[in-house]
């Protein structure tokens, strides 16, 4: 198992705002001890070839790998022009993880938006479409699609179309290709969706390709099902809080064997850092401690489920 890291409290300055630049970062994630670093779109202020190659450059001085892309296209706008925009902006960054990742990273993609107007069903289709769309250039690159469980991207008006765990699978079932395609489990999306964590992992295991690691604290006084909105979800209540992973609603205890008995060896970045530094390199010495217990020390990238497929399909390494 190999360790990356996600700044997500630095994600205003990074990719809102812009007064933080992904060279910063990189030079700041030195001090975590991890193996890679998880790329976030907003981070390319530019995607000229130039620019890519001085990140590259970059993560290569600094010692790190970039196993994952993080993406958040839109799969749902009921304008097709709109979803079509969407589907070249994915197929960009598809080519700029080939190029930073190489054969082998990820690049997240997510269904969209769930629009008001867009039946759930057609929404999955949409998406399911776009996402087929993608697998020929993924497959030309060797990147694998990993759509996540997911809540909301932040510049988005409403929350994920499948974040129900239900319309989840249905989506992520409608797509056969086990190659190029797979999921990016989140355990604390899970949360949010309000369900356990560990018990979704176990319906999903078999497509995991690459992991979000994060952690979700509890306001004092304050329980899940206080949270607990009309249609099942949690959702980003101010009363649910970032905190160092291993240390809150999430049982890892739980989480780690289900993913070693299903072979899972892979990448694991973790999302957070939104009190600071201090707290994203707590995680890295908990993520560290964990893959001691629980994988053996292992620092390989091996999936046996992918491995499987890509066995089948005759793909070597």
């Amino acid at each position: 198992m190999r360790i990356a890291a996600f700044p997500k409290g630095y994600l205003e300055e990074m990719v809102v705002r812009r007064t933080k630049s992904v060279f910063e970062w990189i030079d700041e994630a030195r001090t975590l001890g991890v193996e890679g670093l998880e790329l976030h779109t907003g981070f390319f202020w530019s995607t000229a070839e130039d620019e890519i190659r001085r990140i590259g450059d970059a993560l290569a001085d600094a010692g790190f790998q970039m196993p994952m892309m993080c993406a958040s296209p839109d799969f749902t706008h009921p304008d097709p022009e709109v979803r079509a925009r969407e589907i070249d902006r994915q197929a960009e960054f598809v080519r700029v993880t080939a190029a930073l990742g190489g054969p082998g990273a990820t690049c997240r993609v997510l269904s969209g938006q769930a629009y008001p107007q867009v039946p759930v069903e057609q929404g999955v289709q949409w998406a399911a479409e776009a996402i087929e769309s993608l697998l020929p250039l993924a497959a030309e690159l060797g990147v694998t699609l990993a759509i996540e469980n997911h809540y909301k991207a932040t510049t988005w008006t409403y929350p994920e179309l499948a974040q129900s765990p239900d319309v989840f699978l249905s989506l992520v079932d409608s797509i056969t290709d086990r190659v190029n395609f797979g999921v990016q489990y989140d355990p604390s999306n899970a949360i949010v969706a309000g369900v356990d964590s560990a018990e979704f992992l176990r319906r999903v295991v078999d497509r995991v390709v690459t992991m979000q690691a994060s952690d979700r604290y509890l306001q004092a006084g304050t329980t899940l099902e206080d949270l607990r909105q009309a249609d099942g979800t949690i959702g980003y209540s101010p009363a649910l809080k970032h905190g160092v992973i291993g240390q809150g609603l999430n049982d890892y205890d739980r989480i780690f064997p289900i993913l070693v008995e299903a072979g899972y060896d892979g990448w694991i970045s973790i999302e957070d850092g939104v009190n600071g530094l201090d707290e994203l390199r707590a995680s890295a010495d908990f993520l560290r401690m964990a893959r001691d217990r629980w994988f053996g020390g292992s620092t390989a990238v091996r999936v046996r489920s992918h491995d499987v497929a890509r066995n089948a399909a005759g793909h070597s390494g």
